[in-house]
């Protein structure tokens, strides 16, 4: 991931958490999280001579990066871990 393609996933990261905070994701539809967001990749959008829809796939595309890396490095950390002592485990991944 680009550090202009970081920038993007944190920008729209951080608004989700301000504009999706009071609602659990689990029981709210998709549709009503992506309009959410629209206000924050239509701005992108703008900024980058893309569409919102470029915008909305390149978001999918890097989130899902981003959670890749993210369970590479708990694996990681895991399978370096010589303790089995959860308390250990989950200080080494705070």
């Amino acid at each position: 991931m680009t550090i202009e393609e970081q920038k993007i996933l944190d920008r729209i990261n951080t608004y989700a958490e301000k504009a999706l905070a009071d609602i659990d994701p689990q029981k709210t539809k998709i549709s009503f999280q992506l309009e959410a967001l629209k206000p924050i990749m239509q701005e992108i959008a703008d900024e980058t001579g893309k569409s919102v829809e470029d915008i909305f796939i390149q978001y999918m595309d890097l989130a899902s990066e981003s959670a890749v890396e993210a369970e590479k490095k708990l694996q990681q950390t895991l399978d370096g871990e010589t303790s089995t002592d959860f308390s250990s485990i989950a200080n080494r991944l705070s």
